[in-house]
């Protein structure tokens, strides 16, 4: 099980469910690997060499270990905020950079579809807030659920499964609502990857 967590205040809701994300797998007997990106200093930009070739298989040098762990895991747990309907730019760049040919597909010569390669990946489980709420999430459109669902979906297992833990309207809602948010985080994770 693959963990990776985006978020540059360790003291956020998010750092907090990253947390109880961790605890609820500690109750499992699962191998767990986890990346923090911002600990890690990842580094989110794709260079032009990595964008001139991106059709050619292969990651560069430094994201070499993240691409094994992602060829690794049977279950992907992403825990991040949701910013201007989507994924931090961070994370954003994991996928452009990681994500990448030969790693998560292959478009082979000729060919105008690409074929994916993640068939290990049998779960993925995003762990996210909201600052809007849901009923203004759903008429702005869930840009990065739709990310989740159907981008990242397609290029693992076909019979992946995607679970989605949301907190809405993490701007104005109660400290108690958070509290429950995160005990409802650690068992989610506890059930579906027990």
């Amino acid at each position: 099980m693959l963990v990776v967590s985006c978020h540059p205040l360790p003291d956020s809701l998010i750092g907090a469910a990253r947390e109880r994300t961790l605890a609820g797998l500690e109750r499992t007997s699962a191998e767990v690997r986890h990346r923090d990106l911002y600990v890690e200093g990842f580094v989110p930009e794709l260079s032009a060499d990595e964008h001139r070739h991106h059709i050619e298989p292969g990651v560069s040098d430094d994201v070499r270990d993240h691409a094994d762990d992602l060829r690794w895991c049977d279950t992907l747990v992403l825990v991040y905020p949701t910013w201007w309907s989507g994924q931090p730019a961070m994370l954003k760049g994991w996928f452009d950079r990681v994500w990448a040919s030969g790693v998560a597909f292959d478009l082979p010569p000729g060919a105008s579809t690409i074929r994916p390669r993640l068939q290990n990946i049998r779960h993925l489980v995003a762990v996210t807030s909201h600052g809007s709420s849901r009923f203004l999430n759903g008429i702005q459109g869930p840009t990065g659920r739709r990310t989740f669902f159907r981008w990242l979906r397609v290029l693992c297992h076909p019979l992946a499964r995607c679970h989605w833990i949301a907190f809405y309207g993490v701007d104005t809602r109660p400290d108690t609502d958070r509290a429950e948010f995160l005990d409802r985080v650690e068992e989610r994770i506890a059930d579906l990857c027990g």
